[in-house]
């Protein structure tokens, strides 16, 4: 005797999505494809019946939303714009829990001027060594740079100028973070902005990432520049420690923008707080 059950003839209707659900999804689906393909300069690649499909929505209300799939593209185009930095995982930042970690471990190295300064240049090197290969091998980077070098040849004025507006805002974003990891640094080794240079964190971060960019762009045609040495005696640094030339490039630049700020003084009691903050 069969034990199955007889159909009951009740079909559960998915709930309909809203059109503001419909359109997150599709923006989602479509820029989990481009994540994994990458950009390239246009985006013929997609295909909007494919993205429908991904992102699990009804046609009709993919059409409501967006009559021509052209107006989609245009969308999605200030979606990766926005989303490309914060998604690609590499954010020119030394890293807060590099410096944590490294701080512990060293503490004894920030009771001496030339202890500080080797432990600065070590968090610069292995920060530098981390982003150049994550900003390397990330799809979404190479999104977000093909986006800098062709929005201008965009044909629709309005778009073009939303492009760049959502560029500009993720810049700042971008810069705001790596000037912040800096100025933690700075404070944890008593050092400080060059007077002279009348500049701001968000100036020496500006310089950092344009630093490290520059050597993202041009490993794509040299992958060697992704290779390490050691250099000896590089910043005071010992002869067995390796260095790859970005990251030869940012301790470089971060160095000739800081110096020990002389107001602070490294007594017990500072070096109790910073263990303490540790």
């Amino acid at each position: 005797m069969s034990n199955e059950q007889p159909p009951t003839g009740v079909v559960r209707r998915r709930r309909r999505l809203s059109d503001a659900e419909t359109a997150q999804r599709m923006l989602d689906a479509a820029v989990a494809t481009v994540e994994h393909t990458g950009l390239t300069v246009s985006l013929d690649h997609l295909s909007f019946e494919d993205v429908i499909r991904d992102a699990g929505v009804a046609r009709s209300a993919v059409y409501r939303r967006w009559p021509y799939k052209d107006l989609f593209f245009s969308d999605l185009l200030k979606e990766l714009a926005r989303r490309a930095p914060a998604a690609a995982g590499a954010d020119g930042q030394v890293g807060e829990a590099a410096v944590r970690r490294l701080a512990r471990e060293r503490l004894d190295q920030l009771t001496t001027a030339q202890g500080r300064r080797e432990l600065c240049v070590e968090l610069l090197r292995l920060g530098a060594l981390r982003d150049f290969e994550a900003m390397r091998t990330s799809t979404q980077w190479r999104t977000y740079i093909a986006l800098h070098a062709t929005f201008l040849g965009l044909t629709d004025d309005d778009l073009r100028r939303e492009v760049r507006s959502a560029l500009a805002a993720a810049e700042h974003g971008l810069t705001d973070r790596i000037a912040r990891s800096y100025r933690e640094l700075a404070d944890l080794l008593g050092m400080r902005l060059r007077p002279d240079l009348h500049t701001t964190f968000e100036e020496l971060a500006t310089q950092l990432n344009a630093t490290m960019r520059g050597f993202v762009l041009t490993s794509l045609a040299r992958p060697e520049l992704a290779e390490t040495q050691r250099r000896p005696g590089a910043f005071g640094m010992a002869d067995e420690v390796e260095w790859s030339q970005p990251a030869l490039g940012v301790a470089a630049t971060a160095l000739s923008f800081l110096e020990p700020d002389p107001e602070v003084t490294w007594d017990a009691a500072r070096l109790a707080r910073i263990r303490e903050t540790l």
